[in-house]
């Protein structure tokens, strides 16, 4: 080694070891004194962390050594993710939930891990579930333990978290709504829609606090602040209930529909319109041009792109159609622009007409129907299908690291995805995570997920569904 070129050898041994993958450049720190130095670069491992993952924060480790905080991070979130693809006994711990005596009719996580940017320590995932038991029940995952439980009323319906996870929003059959601190389970404020059917939007614009309903009247009312005021009502599907709701990444438009009319539209409304109503003009509303929705969604990676699955001409088939959403002002009036972007039909061999659809990025939407899932691109090109179920699919979990499906069958389907240097984005089977016996269950209703734990209720013969919660650590 020439002392006199030290720094440029090291350099030069840097730039060398970037084409290492993280074995072979623990290898190479075993070689010599300096290859040693040069590998345990913080530089070297800080590139490996950004190039895998769009966001790292080394300091979930809670490393001492600043300059081996990077390789703790690396090697750690490999090791987790290792663990949660391969799926083998002793990866994870599997818990069973027990205590509602109905039917789980929906699951929110209150404290989770985020897949952006997971928390590497002994994180212990909250999450809440609601039953038609009339009760409300927040769990802490890890230890089994239930953290509160909401006084018993009427069979609820439905259940969301809020944006910042600090509220719990629920509806039962007689159309109250209800909101709770996360945190302690005390109820806030309560609104009646009297609605046997409700369906929950919350969202957030310029820290303001919205919610919005859908309702069996075929009505769209909004919500506002911890006091549940309401702040407009209007019909968007008259005599029909509103069982499609979303708001797009921007907040400026909500659509609304209903899956129980082949004829009708579904409809986007300029989220102003309904936060902030005029008494002068008609709130902006407007029918997107298909009918028989099925499922939409917003992608999470544009402002106001929409995609929906509707009837075809030929009513027996379907067809995925994406729209640009936006709004022209000008002196005198504002119109709604909807702006057809792609339109493709579905190999869709559907029995039943529940369609689950979810998008993963620009480029990329996921649909489950009986026992298959596809996964396509926005132009229409199949990318993926699988058919690991033989029951059909009840509901899917869809992050940035996999994709997870429950079915009647009694077991979760675990997917994850890869970029494939020649195919783009792609989507692996992985494994079953199994849910128990068919004697004492009819199979997996619902799902969700955070970065490292799946949570899912089974369906008991006796009436009363169980969570099952599947927890890896690192």
């Amino acid at each position: 080694m020439d002392h006199h070129h030290q720094h440029l050898i090291s350099d030069c041994l840097i730039h060398i070891f970037t084409f290492l993958d993280e074995e072979d450049l623990i290898k190479a720190s075993s070689v010599c004194k300096e290859w040693h130095e040069t590998a345990e670069s913080p530089w070297l491992w800080r590139r490996m962390c950004l190039q895998r993952w769009s966001f790292c924060n080394p300091a979930a480790t809670r490393s001492e050594d600043v300059n081996h905080s990077w390789k703790t991070y690396f090697l750690r979130r490999c090791h987790l993710e290792m663990k949660m693809t391969k799926g083998r006994t002793g990866a994870y711990i599997c818990k069973s939930l027990r205590g509602h005596t109905g039917k789980v009719v929906g699951l929110a996580y209150l404290q989770g891990n985020s897949s952006h940017l997971p928390d590497l320590r002994n994180n212990s995932p909250i999450v809440c579930s609601a039953s038609t038991d009339g009760t409300v029940r927040a769990w802490n995952i890890q230890s089994s333990e239930v953290l509160w439980c909401s006084p018993v009323q009427s069979e609820l319906t439905e259940i969301i978290c809020d944006e910042k996870r600090e509220v719990v929003i629920t509806s039962d059959c007689t159309g109250l709504i209800k909101t709770w601190r996360s945190q302690t389970g005390q109820e806030m404020a309560s609104f009646s829609t009297a609605s046997p059917h409700c369906a929950l939007l919350q969202y957030n614009i310029n820290n303001d606090w919205f919610l919005t309903v859908g309702t069996s009247q075929g009505s769209v009312r909004t919500l506002a602040d911890s006091t549940l005021t309401e702040m407009s009502n209007i019909m968007v599907c008259d005599t029909f209930k509103v069982n499609t709701l979303q708001v797009s990444p921007d907040k400026k438009w909500i659509t609304a529909g209903t899956k129980d009319n082949d004829d009708l539209s579904p409809k986007v409304i300029y989220t102003e319109s309904l936060t902030s109503p005029s008494e002068d003009e008609d709130p902006l509303c407007l029918s997107v041009p298909v009918t028989g929705c099925q499922a939409a969604v917003f992608i999470p990676t544009q402002p106001a792109r929409l995609a929906i699955i509707h009837h075809s001409q030929h009513r027996r088939n379907k067809a995925l159609t994406v729209f640009d959403i936006g709004i022209k002002k000008t002196k005198y009036k504002s119109e709604i622009q909807v702006q057809q972007v792609e339109s493709f039909p579905l190999t869709l061999h559907t029995r039943s007409s529940e369609i689950l659809l979810e998008a993963k990025s620009s480029n990329c939407i996921v649909v489950a129907a009986d026992e298959q899932l596809l996964v396509y691109s926005l132009k229409g090109a199949l990318l993926s299908s699988f058919k690991d179920h033989t029951m059909p699919i009840s509901s899917i979990c869809v992050d940035s690291f996999r994709v997870v499906t429950a079915s009647q069958d009694l077991s979760l389907r675990v997917l994850t995805w890869r970029n494939d240097k020649d195919h783009g984005l792609t989507l692996e089977s992985q494994y079953h995570l199994l849910g128990g016996s068919h004697t004492m269950s009819r199979g997996f209703t619902l799902v969700a997920c955070d970065y490292s734990s799946i949570v899912a209720s089974v369906e008991g013969k006796d009436g009363k569904d169980v969570l099952k919660a599947y927890f890896f650590t690192s």
